[in-house]
């Protein structure tokens, strides 16, 4: 299984300016998702993170006064230029790929059926990556590694070290979450 963020297992996210600014100053690491921000703070954000050694995984799914369609992962990838674009809608993965940013597919496991139709997107999709959700769930995590041949990131409700360990015992490569307490500090970037 290919390591997508090197030796990176927390990959910290930030739902706020603030929490861009904290995880450039003071979380280990090169990668970062930016989860919530509004369309026009959306490039300033992603080129501070970037001039600072940050690569940004952008949630195109809450981004604010963007609609999610193909034209929006075309200004995303021309104008904005994260690292990467995570989405629930299989055709902004699509997207994505074409145009050779890390392409990565979000999961919420909310019951059989959802989860089913998700796995059978994510085979038709091949994503470059697969963040399941939520993510306390190493049961889940462990199926879904042994059905897929794609690199899974868990998130959602994770509090605590040993649910890290848990799920990625179970085979997640990396966890996301946007609990500053569980960011790895430092001001050192891989």
């Amino acid at each position: 299984m290919k390591r997508l963020f090197g030796e990176q297992l927390i990959i910290p996210a930030a739902r706020h300016q603030k929490d861009v600014e904290k995880i450039v100053e003071q979380a280990t690491g090169a990668y970062m998702v930016m989860l919530e921000t509004h369309i026009a703070q959306l490039k300033p954000l992603v080129h501070f993170a970037t001039t600072n050694g940050k690569k940004v995984l952008l949630h195109a799914d809450l981004i604010n006064g963007l609609k999610n369609d193909d034209y929006a992962v075309e200004f995303l990838c021309q104008e904005v230029r994260p690292h990467g674009i995570i989405s629930t809608r299989g055709n902004v993965v699509l997207k994505a790929k074409q145009h050779h940013v890390l392409a990565i597919q979000r999961l919420f496991m909310i019951d059989s059926s959802a989860y089913e139709k998700g796995l059978a997107l994510i085979q038709k999709v091949k994503p470059d990556a697969v963040e399941l959700l939520p993510g306390i769930l190493p049961g889940q995590i462990e199926k879904t590694f042994h059905r897929l041949d794609i690199p899974i990131i868990a998130g959602g409700l994770i509090e605590n070290q040993e649910q890290i360990q848990a799920v990625q015992k179970a085979g997640a490569i990396a966890v996301t979450t946007s609990d500053q307490h569980l960011w790895p500090r430092g001001k050192t970037c891989e």
